[in-house]
Order: C-alpha cells, then structure tokens, then sequence
C-alpha cells in the first residue's frame, strides 16, 4: 500500500496555545480584581470603565472565549489532524480562524469596559461583532469539515462527533440568540421581549456551557486522556450513548434558570424533567474518561498531567451532578439568586474546563519542541496551587449561598422577616467573600507557574515546526466489507449524514420550547396598565444596561412568601412585555429592583448613587459618579430608538417619537424640581453652578444629565400594575 507524505500544521496549533495561556492570565486577573471588588466596592472609584458592573462581563468572556476558546481551537487543530491523517484543509483558513478569534477578544476588551452591551448573559457583545463572530464561526466549521472531507482515515473517532456538534449548535444558538434591531452602530434591541427573550437568552446561555464548555472539551478528553495515559478508551460503545444523549438532552434544559419565575409553567416542567435526565450521559462520559485511566493509576502519583485530567473529570461530575440537582423546583428555590450558583460555574471552569487546558498544554508543548518539560516539580506544584485555590473559592461560596438562602427566608414569630434589611444578608457573607479572593489568587499564581514552565521548555528545546507524518491514501470500501454493518458504523464513516442527524437532535427541543412561547398568545397575558417606558425611562433603562447594574440586580419577584414581604407582589408575564432586552438577572448582590419605583423619593436614588454607603451603610456597591459629571445625557438617539421599537412592536405613536427629546427635558424638569426639596442638593447644585462659571466651564443642569434618566427608569419600576384601570 502506497504510503503518503504530509505535514502536520503545528504552528496553528502553537498559536492558539500562545492565545490561551495569555488570555487566560488576562480573564483570571480581571476576575481577581472583581473578588476584590466586592471588599473594597470603591477601590475603582469614579472609572467608569473599571467599574464592577462594566468588568463583569469582559470576565466572563474573556475567560470563556479567550482562554476557554482558544484552548479548545488549539486542542481541537491538533487531534483532528492526527485522527483524520491529513493537514487541516487550508492554512489560510486556520489563520483567518486564529487572527479573527483574537481580534473579536480584543474587542469584547475594548468595548464591554466602554459600556457597549446587549446585557444577555455570555453573549453581550454588541451586533458587528456578533455578525464578525458569525463570519470566523463559518471559518472554522469550512475548514473542520473540508478537512473530514479529505480524510485519510475512514473512521471518525469519538472525538470528532463532539467537534461537529460543537460548530452546529453553537452557530444554531448564537444566530438565534443575538437576533436584533441596530440603533446605531453599537446599540441594538432584542427582537424578543420579556418571558420571549428570557426563554431564548437561557436556551443560549444554558447551551452556550453545554457546547461551548461541555462537547468541545469532551471530545478534547476523548483524545488526550487515552493519549497521556497511553490506554484506549474504556468503552467506545458508552462514547456513542454519552454523544447521542447529550447532545439530544442538552438543548432542552435552559429553563431551569428561570424556575418560579414569568415563564408558563410547562415551559419550566419541561427544563426540569430534562435537566434531571442529563445526569445520566454526564456521568456516563465522567465514568468513561475516569476508568480509561485503569491499570495506570500508579503513574497518576507522579505524572502532572495525569493529576489535571483527574480533577479535570472529576470537577466535569461534580459540575453535571450538581447542576441536575439545582433544576429541583425545591433546591432551585434555595440555590438561585444565591453565591451557590457562582460556585456551581466556577468548579466547572476552574475545574473542568481550566485544568483540562492545562493538562494539554503541559501534554503538548514538549511534544511539539521534541524535548521535555522544563520542570516537573513546577506542573506538580501548579496541580496542587490550583486544586487548593478550587477549593478556597469554591467551598466559602457554597457556604455564602446556604447562609444568603436562610436569612432571605427566615420569618419572626409576628410573621415579620427577620432580616428586613437585605444588607444584613451582605455584612454576614463578607469573611466568605475574602476566602474567595485568597482562593482566586492561589488559582492566578498557579498559572502564573504554567507561564514560566512553558517559556523555559520552549527556549530549552527545538522550534515548533510542522510535523512530518505519513499515511496510507484513502481507499474505496467494497460493499462486501460492510456487509451486515451497523447503523452506528455506517454513520461513522458519513461525516455529512453525522452532521445532519446531530443537528436534528439538537433543533427538536429548542423548537418545541420556543416556537409556543413566540407565536401562542395565551402564554404571555397582557396586562392593560402596563405602558410602553418614556422615552427618559428608556434612556434610563440603556443607561441601566451599560453600567451593567444587571449583574448584581433582580427583575424578577417569585412566588415565595419571603420575596413577597420583602419585595411586593409577584411577576406576571404581562409586566414585560415591553423589555427589549430583559433584566431578570441571574444574581442578588444587591436586592431586587422590580418594585423598587416610588419605594424611596427621588433624592435617596440621588445620594445613593453617587455614595452608596451614605444610604445604604455596609453596602458593596460602588458609587456611579460618572453619571453626574457636566456633560448632557444623548439626546440624539431617542427618536431612532423609539422608531426601532416601533418596529418591535412597542405601541408608541408618530407624534411619541417626533416629540421624544421635548418629553424627556419635561421629565428631566418635573426630577429636578423633586431633587431642590432637599435643602443639601440646593446648596451643592449651587456651589457647582459657580464652579463652572470660575472655570469657564458651561454648566449642563441637573435634568440634562445621566443620573435623572437613570432616576426615570428606577422611579417606574414595578408602578404600572399599581396602576387601577376603570372600565
């Protein structure tokens, strides 16, 4: 048999390994300066751009798709050749794939601490560079799928179908998900409104882990466990259930995150009964990975990498155990809203997803310079820094969320909460939230360790080149071979056939869940009192969502007695209709917002935004002093604004646009005089008049500036069903 020669593309691989080490210092750095954020809520005091809000979402993303990201395209360039026999299909391609990936980091870096965001959760990039992100998507699946198209090897091992299924979902999510209406060049609305958008941006975001942080990374563990443990896969038949039942299973849990919630209540049925089910293939795939490790566990106690994989998969359990557990309505209801939830995410990235990337770098770096490790000791040291800063970050959250859920719920005797003052919940977990920092910085200065490993073992040994390899051609099957031959084994050489039967798994449940939701109009009640927001209101409301104020904020009273009490009445689906995006959050920090609006007069919301702990003593939350400064509010936009919900569907009439900038300086106005009650406010209003005079600054009034949108928005939160209707 006529064998052919080929190089491997190793320099690809070498570059996105590069993107992830560097990134992933980057994202776990942002990520330690927020845990330190909520110690010192001022340290960043009056930068907008290194406020808390701003930076938690270039966390996020960066350590998502910046480090995890990168760490999956290195992984999955380099097994995907070997396991296919050939060169990835164009250089070009893969390099268009690398430069593009890093240059929508650099923007998501450049533009979420600037404000620019969609506020839904892991996907509030604004629409160019959604459309960019598409684009480079398409790249890399031409050139993953073009390369299986040219494949030396007939079969598609295990690995492979997770890599398929990873492109199709993703870019079936994110197309789906980012659907919007541009205002300007980086402001855009939802096409979907409240309980529509929830339901969506949760289909998302649940996926966005599932095939984002979950497939890829199993198809990575599929290849690279057996590789350094030098075994075959414990059970290839259990590969082929894991694949088939996560990938069908998957798509239909994203409401457990909106359990009590505005949702219908099938709707919510269904996220649970699946969520539930998810058990099963989670732990099948965790079992088959530990136990591949059979018969080598003796090389575990000194083999770095080794040590990763098995927290690695381990943390993969513990995350898909406790995730199944949360969609319990009955846990959910403790659990959500709580700390307990941050730890949940963390032990699957810091676990799963951080110490599987480095277990492939430490796997891969000596063998691509054709030499050793710089140190073996330092990749042990760093096993055991990480796995302690897992654990002191992981473990005081749990304990901050069980305490969070019990002094929420407790009651007096009289029937009165015994912790009126949402802060009192906030002062008793601060000792928690210190551990989590200590935690956090154990974690960084592990990676810190891989840095210098990995820089030594390249400057101690040869260049990364491309890697010469030989292979027998493709060769024709005879219809004698396949005589008698499985489904499964036929669909293993099909790669077309693979993709479109994975993507039909994943298509059904997210069209029986969305599809009602969107076109059944029962499922959504209007409420007649409920009025589209002023155009102050809705400039407000931007305002709200470029501070990310989301973050650390509730929309979203449920039916318990506790929330009730402390909040007011429940959220009714109807209450929404108008939110473009919607703001339910996924976190209380800070107390919910929904019925906030005429709780405290307008000069409270004034003095607590500009010192939050002058009203609020012990609060976390820092100050929005940019919200104030001499420079008027965009009045620019508005009518455009009002013109694209218009197209929405918001009911808001010709002449509603044509006189938008004449309402809010008549809102702004009616604010002002609110805030002159207070004898302090005068004063200073005053001596800041004359400031601007001795400086020559012309001075922009009160009711022109940020803050009085954002006291607009703030004032109307909850009031229109206060609202009674005559008939």
């Amino acid at each position: 048999m006529e064998m052919q020669q080929f190089y491997y593309d190793n320099k690809i691989v070498k570059k996105f390994i590069y993107a992830t080490i560097v990134f992933g210092v980057v994202g776990m750095l942002v990520g330690l300066l927020l845990a330190i954020l909520f110690l010192f809520p001022n340290l960043t005091d009056g930068i907008s751009w290194l406020s808390f809000g701003r930076l938690r979402p270039l966390h996020t993303n960066a350590v998502i798709f910046a480090f995890v990201g990168n760490a999956m395209f290195a992984g999955i360039y380099y097994s995907l050749q070997r396991l296919l026999k050939t060169r990835m299909y164009s250089d070009v391609l893969s390099n268009i794939n690398f430069w593009g990936w890093q240059l929508i980091i650099v923007a998501a870096a450049i533009s979420l601490p600037l404000g620019y965001t969609s506020s839904k959760e892991y996907a509030e990039l604004e629409w160019p560079i959604d459309i960019f992100l598409t684009l480079i998507w398409v790249v890399f699946g031409w050139n993953m799928i073009a390369t299986i198209l040219r494949r030396r090897e007939r079969h598609l091992y295990v690995a492979i179908w997770f890599y398929l299924a990873t492109f199709i979902t993703i870019a079936v999510l994110h197309i789906f998900n980012s659907l919007s209406l541009p205002v300007t060049f980086m402001k855009s609305y939802s096409v979907y409104a409240g309980v529509q958008d929830a339901l969506v941006q949760w289909w998302y975001g649940h996926n966005a882990v599932a095939f984002f942080l979950t497939t890829p990374f199993l198809g990575l563990m599929y290849y690279f466990v057996p590789k350094a443990a030098n075994r075959p896969v414990y059970s290839y038949r259990l590969s082929i259930i894991h694949f088939w039942s996560l990938i069908f299973i998957y798509i239909w849990a994203g409401p457990h995150h909106l359990l009590y919630s505005a949702l219908p209540d099938w709707a919510q049925n269904l996220g649970v009964v699946f969520s539930i089910m998810l058990l099963a293939p989670s732990w099948g795939g965790m079992i088959n990975g530990l136990l591949t490790l059979r018969g080598v566990w003796d090389k575990v106690r000194q083999d770095a990498v080794l040590k990763f994989f098995v927290v690695a998969i381990t943390g993969y359990g513990m995350a898909t155990f406790e995730g199944p557990l949360l969609s319990f309505k009955n846990v959910n209801g403790i659990a959500h809203f709580t700390d307990w939830i941050v730890a949940h995410v963390h032990v699957g990235a810091l676990a799963w997803n951080g110490f599987l990337a480095f277990g492939m770098i430490y796997w891969l770096i000596p063998r691509m310079t054709k030499g050793k490790l710089y140190s073996d000791k330092l990749a042990n040291v760093h096993f055991w820094i990480g796995t302690l800063g897992i654990i002191m970050y992981t473990l005081p959250l749990y304990v901050a969320g069980f305490t969070q859920a019990a002094m929420w719920k407790q009651f007096n005797p009289d029937g009165t909460l015994t912790y009126g003052n949402f802060l009192e919940t906030v002062t008793q977990i601060i000792p928690m939230y210190w551990m989590r920092a200590i935690g956090g910085t154990l974690y960084l200065i592990g990676m810190f360790i891989l840095v210098y490993n990995i820089i030594q073992t390249v400057r101690a040994n040869a260049t990364i080149e491309d890697e010469l390899a030989e292979a027998p051609a493709l060769t024709v099957v005879s219809s004698s071979r396949v005589k008698g031959e499985r489904f499964h084994a036929w669909l293993e050489r099909k790669p077309i056939q693979m993709a479109i039967l994975a993507t039909i798994a994943i298509l059904i449940g997210g069209v029986v869940q969305i599809v009602p939701t969107i076109m059944v109009k029962s499922n959504i009640p209007t409420i007649d009192a409920v009025k589209p927001y002023t155009p102050l209101e809705l400039e407000g409301r931007d305002i709200y969502i470029r501070e990310g104020c989301v973050g650390c904020h509730s929309q979203q009273v449920r039916p318990f007695r506790s929330e009730v009490e402390r909040y007011g009445p429940q959220s009714k689906a109807g209450e929404y209709v108008y939110d473009h995006p919607f703001l339910w959050g996924s976190k209380r920090t800070g107390p919910d917002l929904m019925r906030v609006g005429q709780k405290y007069n307008d000069n409270w919301h004034f003095n607590h935004m500009w010192d939050p702990q002058s009203t609020s003593p012990g609060s976390i939350m820092p100050g929005y002093k940019w919200l104030y400064d001499n420079v008027e509010m965009n009045y620019g936009d508005m009518e455009a604004k009002l013109k694209v919900m218009q197209t929405l569907g918001v009911p808001y009439t010709d002449q509603e646009v044509a006189n938008a900038t004449k309402s809010m300086k008549e809102q702004g106005l009616r604010i002002l005089e609110n805030l002159k009650s207070d004898p302090d406010f005068v004063k200073s209003y005053e001596n800041s008049k004359k400031r601007a005079a001795a400086d020559g600054e012309e001075f922009v009034p009160m009711d022109k500036r940020e803050i009085t949108a954002v006291i607009a928005y703030i004032q109307r939160l909850g009031t229109d069903i206060k609202v009674k209707t005559t008939k």
